[in-house]
């Protein structure tokens, strides 16, 4: 599309966040002058490689010293979505219908420690603090991100966009800067049980998205 940037290479680890001067409104319009300074990957594979036709979702991310940002652009075929949403507070077990996520951590030491983050097409949200080794994993369903979401579906073109806003305190204690990597997954559920769609960045080969040892990258960077 003129004037869209160009996709990051599909064979890369990384997912490159683009910086911004300043803080935005969050807005689900790929094509607004904020997002079209990021270029996208995309997540379009079921957990185990084989790419999903039709479901090529494109992820964009910018960063600012307080916030890294995130939009999705996920087309659909149907829409699961929860019949009694709620946007004031958080949906827990949110992913038992349609929703966009990402998975993301700092610490390369402990890769079973990471934060979850996920939004619907009808600006639901969770926030969660995963810790593999806890053996009660409903601990961190309580954590509290202070992240922002917005979304938005266009029924016409079958595409539904979310985007996010993450204060880096949440996931953090490093102050933001250009070179800094953090260890990430891009997923999405899609919809109803029996036609439902597994949609990955970096295939967890098995069939739990909870998978760290095959996330990807996402890099701080100031230009694309």
């Amino acid at each position: 599309m003129t004037g869209i940037a160009q996709g990051q290479s599909a064979g890369s680890g990384a997912f490159r966040s683009v910086y911004a001067a300043k803080d935005v409104s969050l807005d689900t319009n790929p094509r607004s002058p904020f997002w079209r300074g990021a270029a996208p990957v995309y997540a379009e594979m079921d957990t185990q490689g084989k790419i999903i036709p039709g479901y090529r979702t494109e992820v964009r991310s910018r960063w600012t010293k307080g916030s890294l940002y995130l939009l999705y652009t996920c087309p659909y075929e149907e829409l699961y979505l929860n019949p009694s949403p709620v946007t004031t507070a958080e949906t827990n077990e949110l992913w038992n219908w349609d929703v966009a996520e990402i998975f993301i951590g700092s610490d390369f030491k402990n890769i079973r420690r990471y934060k979850e983050f996920e939004v619907s097409p009808q600006a639901e949200w969770v926030d969660l603090d995963i810790n593999l080794d806890l053996p009660d994993h409903t601990v961190g369903w309580t954590w509290n991100s202070g992240f922002e979401v917005a979304a938005r579906i266009d029924r016409k073109t079958k595409i539904w966009y979310a985007a996010m806003r993450i204060p880096f305190a949440a996931i953090d204690q490093r102050t933001p800067a250009a070179g800094t990597i953090f260890r990430a997954n891009l997923f999405r559920s899609q919809g109803p049980p029996d036609r439902h769609k597994s949609i990955t960045w970096k295939p967890p080969m098995t069939a739990a998205f909870h998978t760290p040892e095959r996330f990807g990258q996402l890099e701080l960077v100031m230009k694309k």
